[in-house]
């Protein structure tokens, strides 16, 4: 089911998208390479923090 869209400035949209990354990480498929779920695992921890840095005011790097 698909997530309501938030604004790119809205923390709890970098969660959306980390949580998307963390779903297709966990969702292997027939014949794609261990290395594509590694990157999308690492794409939800990526933005999952920049998530906690926006809430916080901070700038992320």
């Amino acid at each position: 089911m698909a997530r309501k869209r938030l604004p790119p400035n809205d923390p709890r949209e970098w969660l959306n998208r980390a949580r998307s990354n963390l779903t297709r990480a966990a969702s292997p498929l027939p014949g794609a390479y261990l290395e594509d779920f590694c990157f999308d695992a690492q794409q939800a921890a990526e933005k999952a923090i920049k998530a906690v840095f926006m809430a916080n005011g901070l700038a992320f790097p």
